[in-house]
């Protein structure tokens, strides 16, 4: 029916149309074209950025041409008699008036108004990695210029040839266990590193359309891909004119990840120990923007008493406080926002990566945020907290954002589980608040070269059947094919460490040691968990407390034996995340967001 009413559209309405696009052609662009806030996806060309763009009267000499009919006189001999018998002919002379076309040329001062750029900053490519927004442009020449803020620092105009136009960037593969019990499937949006329409914004991924080709899989209307039985699928991924394809695989064996709990805890002599819960802890916001230097002018330093009384048995202190956001200010929208809200930290060598949801959102199933990239050797303690700001020079600014990268908005789960090795990112995107469910558990690769995610898999681990799943919610990686994992198992009260190893795209389990005890007797959630290589321990967080567990990996420690706990007063600042790298260990807090080196814990 649309059809046939267009096709009866009257004359009228038709001229009226016409008439209107007429008038937007004539459009003044001297203002800015408001639109709502969006991220913009750079692309591999580069173009020059400007501090400014505006029309500005200019005067200018014109070169004006005239013509006029110009009165001049000629002499001319006239005969007056005929030849005379000499045979000669007498002439005399006489003045005769003649006209002819003059072309003059005169300059005259005319004023008109022409496009003027500001000083030029940088060219686009500085900005390839980094998360850049807009919310207006200019027009100039037919060419629109967008003016662009830059992990939350407004900054110029850019042509939009340098954005990624009608682009969609997808992951090239995912394989999926093949899991019976899975009620839930592979949502097909997590394959989705960004999708740009033709002015290179970024799509909401709900609006890209999705179709599944295969003979053995199906994708139901919601988008998701069951795992149940195996088979391959070839996913596509349009919008507009972007276009992009993923293959899928549902691996053929129905028994991988079925392993066995059978490793006996071992005891503690624990007493009852209790910790704060999250919701009384610290309240200053933790994606508040800093105003003034004084804000950031000092580090922290907190002292912990361990098990046997010691007041200073170990102490944390201030290495990096981290941007305040990496956002422009009214960035509403989770894709567009990227909060210092840490929820996991990993360092390799100078290399710290963080998950960075938005806060309340790592309670959700479908958890999503960013990941950041900083490289440390070029970190300042202080200053990065001032990114958003326009309070650093410009120079200074941009040899941060060199060092900074920020991930497309992707699926991170609850973001604890955060490891990484010299190529790769890994998170393990699980829900906090699954149950211990027997759906698959989904591991993501990211590479850092560009932070964008190049590999997606999923494992499952039972002990001996579906009715025994184990849900990890916190894991370390220790190489691209290892896995250490926590299982904290409540009804037996208890915590388990498991190894999942990868081979190829399959995945094997095994319980490498286990605790008889909650650590923590008021059901508090452990807030980060890593294997420290040097001394061969486990570090378990619980807000203000860490525990010390021994691997047994190396044999230098008893699996599974508590070591000692540490007790932090850090004025209800819970932990967000662990990370180790050789012998040193590293904790993140939040309300503000910094992160900090662990001290004297090993003696």
């Amino acid at each position: 029916m649309r059809r046939f009413a267009l096709g009866m559209m009257t004359s009228a309405a038709l001229m009226a149309g016409l008439a209107s696009q007429v008038q937007a052609s004539s459009k003044d662009y001297s203002k800015s074209t408001k639109t709502d806030l969006v991220t913009k996806i750079m692309g591999n060309k580069s173009y020059q950025v400007y501090s400014s763009l505006k029309l500005e009267e200019v005067t200018k000499k014109v070169k004006t041409k005239t013509k006029e009919k110009k009165k001049y006189t000629v002499k001319k001999k006239v005969a007056v008699k005929k030849k005379s018998k000499k045979g000669k002919t007498k002439y005399k002379t006489v003045k005769q008036v003649k006209y002819k076309w003059v072309t003059k040329t005169a300059y005259k001062n005319v004023k008109k108004k022409e496009w003027k750029f500001g000083k030029k900053l940088t060219a686009s490519a500085d900005f390839r990695y980094a998360h850049v927004q807009s919310k207006s442009y200019k027009v100039k020449g037919g060419k629109r210029y967008y003016y662009i803020y830059v992990d939350g620092r407004p900054v110029g105009y850019v042509n939009e040839k340098a954005f990624a136009l009608s682009k969609a960037n997808v992951v090239s593969q995912v394989s999926l266990v093949n899991n019976p019990s899975d009620s839930v499937g592979f949502n097909a949006e997590d394959a989705i590193n960004y999708v740009t329409d033709q002015h290179g914004s970024l799509v909401d991924n709900d609006s890209v359309e999705i179709s599944c080709k295969s003979a053995e899989l199906n994708i139901s209307d919601t988008g998701y891909v069951s795992s149940r039985k195996a088979g391959t699928a070839v996913l596509t991924f349009r919008y507009g004119k972007a276009k992009a394809t993923s293959k899928l695989t549902v691996r053929g064996d129905a028994k991988e990840g079925i392993s066995s709990a059978d490793v006996t805890p071992v005891k503690t002599d624990l007493p009852e120990i209790e910790t704060w819960s999250a919701s009384d802890g610290a309240s200053l916001s933790s994606s508040s923007t800093i105003t003034s230097k004084d804000a950031v002018s000092s580090s922290h330093k907190y002292w912990a008493t361990d098990m046997s009384g010691n007041a200073k048995g170990a102490d944390i202190e201030t290495i990096f406080y981290h941007p305040a956001v990496l956002s422009a200010p009214g960035s509403s929208n989770l894709e567009a926002k990227v909060s210092s809200a840490v929820q996991g930290i990993d360092f390799y060598d100078n290399d710290l990566v963080t998950s960075n949801l938005d806060l309340g959102q790592a309670d959700n199933w479908e958890a999503r945020g960013h990941m950041v990239y900083y490289n440390m050797r070029k970190v300042k303690k202080y200053n990065w907290q001032l990114i958003p700001s326009k309070m650093l020079s410009f120079n200074t600014w941009l040899s941060y954002i060199k060092n900074i990268k920020v991930s497309p908005y992707m699926k991170l789960g609850h973001g604890q589980s955060v490891g990484s090795t010299k190529k790769y990112v890994y998170v393990l995107a699980n829900w906090n608040r699954s149950n211990n469910w027997s759906n698959s558990q989904e591991l993501i690769r990211v590479k850092k070269s560009t932070m964008e995610i190049d590999k997606i898999w999923t494992f499952k681990v039972w002990n001996g059947s579906a009715k025994y799943p184990r849900i990890f919610l916190n894991a370390d990686v220790i190489d691209d094919n290892t896995l250490l994992a926590l299982f904290h198992n409540a009804s037996k009260h208890g915590y388990e460490y498991w190894k999942i190893s990868r081979n190829g795209d399959s995945f094997k389990a095994k319980e490498v040691g286990a605790t008889g005890s909650d650590l923590i007797s008021n059901s508090a959630e452990v807030q980060g968990f890593v294997w420290n290589s040097a001394y061969d321990v486990y570090y378990i967080a619980f807000n203000d407390y860490l525990f010390k567990i021994g691997a047994g990996l190396d044999g230098k420690t008893d699996a599974g034996k508590l070591l000692n706990y540490y007790k932090f007063d850090t004025g209800r600042r819970e932990f967000e995340g662990l990370s180790s790298y050789g012998p040193e260990l590293y904790l993140n807090l939040n309300h503000p967001t910094e992160t900090l080196k662990v001290n004297h814990i090993t003696k």
